[in-house]
């Protein structure tokens, strides 16, 4: 699996990263929130941008990244406008959503940006846009979420190598358990894609019977890992602290 290496971050090799979410719903409030974001166990940052008021605004949403950057500016920045068809808050028109995400790469006050694997069935779009956000020196993620079922194994590895083939610098699938085995699908699938493939790829099981896939990345190869630090963004995530314990006890 290679690696890629943001700031002073390498994904993709040693203990899973610890990216910790910002859910707050505007500016002032996320600027107090991540006074206690400096820290030694927090990895990066993933903005939540659909929890945003001024989520429309592409200046004001340009101008929270910017302070995001100034005050972490040690911690590689994921900007991720979670639609409502995977789980956000909200949703965008394709164009505006698209834009949102080409803008705030433009920039340069983000280092990865989030774009759902099945935002467009236009494959050519969705390949024009990775190009163009790649072309700003933004690390793209490709991420596809699943909160009603775990597909079969065969499915997530056809996602997770499509996300790799399209161009996509990092792989990412979330999926929800409804039974034991379905955490074992993931997990199974996790390891074989992890084994083979050529970018840093991310995996997890949600809810509580899930939890397990969010502490094994080492073990499975899934690179990153969701903490809360407050309010959670997911079901099963785990708090900062514990997730940091748990990773280092299983390292």
């Amino acid at each position: 699996m290679k690696e890629i290496k943001i700031k002073n971050v390498t994904i993709g090799t040693g203990l899973p990263k610890i990216c910790v979410p910002i859910v707050e719903t505007s500016t002032d409030a996320i600027m107090k929130k991540i006074t206690n974001f400096n820290r030694p166990d927090i990895d990066l940052i993933e903005w939540r941008m659909d929890y945003m008021e001024q989520a429309t605004d592409i200046s004001a949403m340009i101008e929270t990244a910017r302070l995001i950057q100034q005050a972490l500016p040690e911690k590689p920045l994921l900007a991720t406008f979670r639609t409502k068809q995977e789980g956000g808050e909200q949703s965008l028109p394709l164009a505006d959503y698209l834009n949102l995400n080409l803008e705030l790469a433009k920039s340069g006050y983000t280092d990865i940006i989030d774009l759902e694997f099945f935002c467009t069935e236009d494959s050519k779009k969705l390949s024009s846009v990775i190009e163009e956000i790649k072309d700003t020196h933004t690390t793209v993620l490709l991420s596809n979420h699943d909160f009603q079922k775990t597909p079969s194994k065969e499915e997530i590895l056809q996602r997770l190598n499509g996300m790799q083939e399209i161009g996509g610098d990092i792989a990412k699938i979330a999926v929800m358990p409804n039974t034991t085995t379905d955490v074992l699908t993931l997990l199974s699938a996790t390891c074989e894609m992890a084994n083979k493939a050529s970018v840093p790829i991310v995996t997890m099981s949600m809810g509580k019977l899930g939890v397990i896939s969010r502490i094994s990345g080492s073990t499975f190869g899934s690179a990153i890992t969701f903490g809360a630090l407050g309010q959670t963004s997911a079901p099963g995530q785990l708090a900062v602290e514990e997730l940091s314990t748990i990773l280092h006890c299983l390292g």
